[in-house]
C-alpha cells in the first residue's frame, strides 16, 4: 500500500505528459501537411486535383465553377497540390481542428473566360480586272 502512495504523490506533483487538447494545442512539426485549401480566384476547375487523388475526396465541376473537398476522406497526401497546374492548391502547416458534424469544403468560382483569338488581319482586297476599263481607269 505504501509503494502505491508513493507513486500516486510522485505523479501528482510532476509536470503532466500529456497536454489539455484542443485548449492546449501542440505545434505542427516542420513541413506538416495540413488542411488543403483552394486559391479559388486562381482555380481554372480543370479537374486535375479530383483526377489524380488517391481517395477521391475532391470534386469539381468545371461548368458550374465548384470545388469541393471532403476533408474526412482526405489522406493528406499532397498529390493534388503537387499536380495543379496554376498552383492554387496549397496545404496550410496546421492541422483542421475537430469538429462534431461532418461538413464539406464547398467552394464557388468564377468561370475564367478564354481569350479569344483576335480577329484574323484582312488583307485589303485588291481589285484585279482583266480588262482594264472595269477599274473605272481609262488606258491611255
Amino acid at each position: 500500500m505504501l509503494f502505491f502512495t508513493k507513486t500516486a504523490l510522485g505523479n501528482l506533483l510532476r509536470k503532466y505528459s500529456t497536454r489539455m487538447y484542443p485548449h492546449v494545442v501542440r505545434e505542427p512539426f516542420k513541413d506538416a501537411r495540413g488542411e488543403l485549401y483552394n486559391e479559388i480566384d486562381k482555380c481554372i476547375f480543370c479537374m486535375k486535383c479530383s483526377k489524380v487523388c488517391p481517395s477521391q475526396c475532391i470534386t469539381v465541376n468545371n461548368k458550374a465553377a465548384t470545388w469541393e473537398c471532403d476533408p474526412f476522406a482526405c489522406v493528406y497526401c499532397g498529390v493534388c497540390v503537387e499536380n495543379c497546374p496554376v498552383s492554387c492548391l496549397h496545404m496550410k502547416p496546421a492541422y483542421r481542428k475537430a469538429v462534431y458534424n461532418r461538413e464539406l469544403i464547398h467552394m464557388q468560382g468564377e468561370l475564367k473566360k478564354k481569350k479569344t483569338a483576335s480577329a484574323p488581319k484582312t488583307t485589303p482586297e485588291v481589285a484585279t480586272a482583266a480588262n482594264p476599263d472595269d477599274l473605272g481607269e481609262s488606258p491611255e
